[in-house]
């Protein structure tokens, strides 16, 4: 399959959360004031200023805690609902970029009504930066794009993260998920087919993160559909009046 892709490994993540302060350093991103709510997670959710976020999940399973890791982040699907969503309101808001094939947002995107674009993801990725578009993780496009890795897989210290040719990306997924299947049954890629960013856990994606897997279908709903088919009849009769 063509483009690029990142393989993140939960089972090789400690929460040293360097990808997340990578993303944000390279990204220019601002501080947010952060307090304490019971959890090493920090910030609480992601946000116009935080496009990826370590998400620290406690379980207790017979009487045992264990914490759960799980680098959050735009999944860039290979068929995006957020970009139909955004387009049923405004034209070339969103790029899926044919040579990697990242979904970003263009400033064009701040005319579409915010939740609604955050509720068509099915894994409620979208922000809106306040008196600014839409944003998420962009794949690092400006890096990768000159021969560089995202700034949060150049980061990682223990090799959770990985990026690469998705075809690449899938095989050496496939293959951890082999050697630990053994070991732990309940393993497996997460929404393999689907998207651009696969993580592998171990147990219940639940125990991970409550969107760790896609709560919705894919895919416009009727509404944004029947909006998408009017407007190219408007163009169509401007052409006509001479407007």
């Amino acid at each position: 399959m063509a483009g690029k892709g990142f393989f993140i490994d939960t089972t090789l993540c400690t929460a040293c959360r360097g990808c997340q302060v990578a993303c944000k350093n390279w990204n220019r991103n601002g501080t947010i004031p952060t307090k304490n709510t019971g959890s090493h997670q920090n910030p609480p959710d992601l946000d116009g200023n935080t496009f990826k976020l370590v998400r620290f999940s406690e379980v207790e399973t017979d009487g045992k805690l264990a914490w759960y890791f799980f680098a959050d982040q735009c999944r860039h699907c290979l068929v995006p609902p957020c970009k139909d969503t955004i387009e049923g309101y405004v034209d070339d808001a969103v790029i899926q970029d044919e040579a990697t094939g990242a979904v970003v947002f263009l400033e064009k995107s701040k005319e579409a009504p915010h939740e609604e674009v955050t509720s068509s993801c099915p894994y409620d990725i979208p922000r809106h930066r306040e008196n600014g578009p839409m944003v998420k993780c962009t794949m690092c496009i400006d890096r990768v794009s000159n021969g560089l890795k995202p700034a949060c897989v150049k980061v990682c210290p223990t090799g959770a993260m990985n990026f690469g040719e998705l075809d690449e990306m899938i095989a050496l997924a496939n293959e951890r998920l082999a050697k630990l299947k053994p070991k732990y049954p309940k393993a497996q890629l997460l929404d393999a087919d689907q998207v651009r960013v696969i993580y592998l856990v171990v147990d219940d994606p639940k125990k991970y993160h409550k969107n760790a897997v896609a709560s919705l279908n894919p895919g416009i709903d009727r509404k944004t559909a029947l909006r998408r088919m009017a407007r190219p009849a408007k163009g169509l009769i401007r052409t006509f009046v001479g407007v």
